[in-house]
């Protein structure tokens, strides 16, 4: 639900972060700016916008109509003093702490009343892009996942100059566009998701590397047998639910039997290093010169479609 007190959100960078996060605040009616460094960023940020749009209305979570209403909320532009009055900053520029640095320079300069600065970074810690600042205090880590329009995890970390003002309002307006929002209670690399997220993944390489099982069939039991579960449930609920008698057992028993590797395996590392890079090349783990990329891209859309809750505007 759309708050009475923030009139002007500002998002900085016109990426697939940025783009995504200008159609969330618009499409909960929240008057979006979207900063781009020249006209051919500007250009494609707009594109990305109208894209996530054109999924949505093609799900059938959107009509043209209400599409048409929020597109009237945004405004792109290239100058800071169009983001002057704002009340909530989401920085996503490029993962560089001199760039995002620039960037807070120029927030400091032109802009004087909003409540926290978010930065959407995957890595960088909240102290280091503090120091970007002079009041360091509204600086707030805010990392959300792919595309954060549908996903509605929000990871919130202060750094250690963060206000609770600061973290209460990233809070409050990113759980009025129906965000779920954790607050960590100090930073940590990775966050909490990616922490659980690779934590897998290198067990599930250990198995390929251990000749224990391929990867379409790591693949295969995720999917149908214990991920779909935590979609409802979560994993210290379900792990209570089974008892923590039986887990101490099969945790003394299989705990030694885990991968304890410190760096990326052999098994990742040398498709990297023959630029065997995944998709983005054809080929990785596995063949994607053939895959059909929609069919895909809709596959990985589709467990967030139930997530969807925007207050949207209605339009004429």
């Amino acid at each position: 639900m759309k708050l009475d007190s923030v009139h002007h959100i500002a998002i900085i960078g016109t990426g697939m972060i940025g783009a995504s996060m200008a159609s969330l605040f618009t499409g909960n009616g929240y008057p979006t700016t979207m900063l781009a460094l020249d006209d051919e960023q500007a250009a494609a940020g707009k594109t990305r916008y109208d894209e996530c749009f054109k999924d949505l209305i093609t799900k059938g979570l959107v009509t043209e109509k209400q599409a048409a209403a929020c597109a009237k909320l945004l405004t792109i532009s290239k100058k800071y003093e169009d983001i002057a009055d704002t009340d909530f900053i989401l920085e996503s520029v490029f993962e560089r702490l001199d760039v995002k640095h620039s960037v807070y320079a120029l927030v400091e300069k032109h802009c004087h009343r909003y409540k926290a600065l978010a930065s959407s970074t995957s890595a960088i810690s909240a102290d280091d892009l503090a120091e970007g600042f002079v009041k360091k205090d509204k600086l707030v880590g805010a990392h959300p996942w792919n595309p954060p329009h549908l996903v509605p995890s929000i990871e919130l970390v202060g750094s250690q100059h963060t206000s609770d003002e600061a973290i209460r309002a990233a809070y409050d307006i990113l759980e009025s566009v129906g965000r779920k929002v954790v607050v960590m209670k100090k930073p940590a690399p990775g966050f909490i998701g990616n922490r659980l997220q690779h934590a897998l993944y290198r067990e599930a390489v250990y198995m390929i590397e251990q000749g224990i099982a391929t990867p379409e069939d790591i693949d295969k039991t995720l999917k149908y047998s214990f991920v779909p579960r935590y979609t409802s449930i979560g994993l210290f609920e379900h792990f209570d639910y089974a008892g923590l008698d039986m887990i101490v057992i099969i945790h003394d028993y299989l705990y030694p039997e885990l991968c304890h590797a410190t760096k990326a395996q052999d098994y990742i590392r040398s498709r990297c290093e023959a630029g065997n890079l995944g998709q983005k090349t054809g080929q990785g783990v596995y063949d994607w010169s053939t895959v059909d990329m929609d069919d895909f891209r809709k596959r990985a859309a589709q467990p967030y479609l139930g997530f969807f809750n925007w207050s949207l505007p209605e339009g004429e």
